[in-house]
């Protein structure tokens, strides 16, 4: 196989890992990872991947160690990295919502806003956006990395710098935010080499709309359904107006079929209404991609 012909992808160690994976499975690509490699293998001959942690993947892209991977924007703007985002992809290991990078002080603590942490000692293993962040308010601290177990230091030290999807894992400790730092989700990024290279870019910006697209279609469904004509203005009042659906004759040339796309919450809500309007045969259906 042509070296030049072999798009090298960056798959994230670690919390990413599992749904990253299944992020691809839905746009097309069965990645297997093996308990101990770090080389998963990929059912596309023109693609290799290798496994970094999100921490330092955008630092491989920079300097063309891959061609492509995927890291979150936090890691970007730690490590200061050049580097072509090609797009957002918001997804994570828990939810759908974008991590936040909190300032996190005890319960207890008499601190209530940043400039409150004037010559404190602060800890967390995003230093570098921390040290700007102050910087930026001219509040004097004295940053410290953290090499994990972070919240625990938060009694230990004046205050942590921690990141939170839900803010559940905070609570339970009897911590509670001051302020956020810096919100952060998913980027798939590109090393400036790999897109001056026309087959690399054109690989690139599929594997990007394919990835968007399955992260699109998770929360929609599709929905099929059969109506008479004398009801079809009825059923048709009660979908989304911003959705135009397809409707198509049938034999019986007193019916049509409807489909359209929905967002899955409101499936939930319509299709006892669309019954009652007069509407059979209703179908709903997962999808794997939608691609605007």
């Amino acid at each position: 196989m042509n070296e030049t012909r072999v798009l090298t992808v960056g798959i994230p160690k670690g919390s990413l890992m599992e749904s990253t994976v299944d992020l691809f499975a839905r746009a097309g690509y069965a990645v297997n990872v093996s308990t101990r490699g770090y080389y998963p293998t990929i059912d596309d001959p023109e693609m290799r991947c290798i496994m970094f942690r999100a921490q330092e993947m955008s630092r491989y892209v920079e300097d063309g160690v891959v061609d492509v991977g995927l890291t979150g924007h936090d890691w970007i703007r730690e490590n200061g990295s050049d580097v072509h985002e090609v797009c957002e992809l918001v997804y994570s290991k828990a939810t759908s919502r974008p991590a936040r990078w909190v300032l996190v002080v005890p319960n207890e603590s008499k601190v209530q806003r940043p400039e409150d942490l004037q010559g404190g000692i602060i800890a967390t293993e995003l230093v570098n956006v921390t040290r700007e962040y102050f910087r930026d308010r001219g509040i004097d601290v004295k940053i410290e990395f953290s090499w994990g177990a972070t919240e625990v230091k938060a009694r230990l030290l004046d205050a942590i710098v921690d990141i939170t999807e839900t803010g559940s894992s905070l609570a339970a400790n009897n911590l509670r935010i001051v302020d956020e730092i810096l919100a952060s989700t998913t980027r798939l990024i590109a090393s400036h080499k790999a897109m001056a290279d026309p087959w690399k870019r054109e690989r690139i910006e599929a594997l990007g709309l394919l990835l968007q697209a399955a992260i699109a279609a998770r929360a929609k469904v599709g929905l099929k359904l059969n109506v008479s004509r004398a009801n079809l203005d009825q059923v048709l009042a009660i979908l989304p107006a911003e959705r135009s659906p397809t409707v198509s004759s049938l034999a019986d040339p007193q019916y049509v079929a409807v489909e359209v796309i929905l967002e899955a919450r409101t499936e939930r809500v319509i299709v006892p209404q669309l019954q009652r309007a007069g509407a059979s045969g209703i179908i709903v259906y997962p999808l794997n991609k939608v691609i605007p």
